[in-house]
């Protein structure tokens, strides 16, 4: 395999990672809620509490997905195995 493809397998095994981590942080959020707030809190909290969730479900999984990164940064030699993603375009020569 080369960088191109290992770079694309991993960029997509990242996102399925990412979406899978914000879907479980959510249902478990979700759970907390329904478990511990909800016999205290009024009637109607439910319609603030679902868009807090799924904000705070986005910055959970964000921050489980960087710390994740930072461990396998230093694990695995990412230059060794992957293209970088941004680069400049050099121009074509005359």
């Amino acid at each position: 395999m080369t960088k191109k493809n290992n770079t694309i397998l991993f960029l997509i095994g990242g996102t399925i990672f990412n979406i899978i981590v914000t879907v479980l942080c959510f249902i478990f959020f979700l759970f907390i809620y329904g478990r511990f707030l909800y016999p205290i809190l009024p009637e109607g909290s439910l319609e603030w509490f679902l868009p807090a969730n799924f904000v705070a479900s986005i910055v959970a999984s964000f921050l489980i997905y960087r710390q994740v990164m930072k461990m396998l940064m230093k694990k695995v030699n990412m230059d060794k195995y992957f293209d970088p993603i941004f680069t400049r375009r050099r121009p074509p020569k005359k």
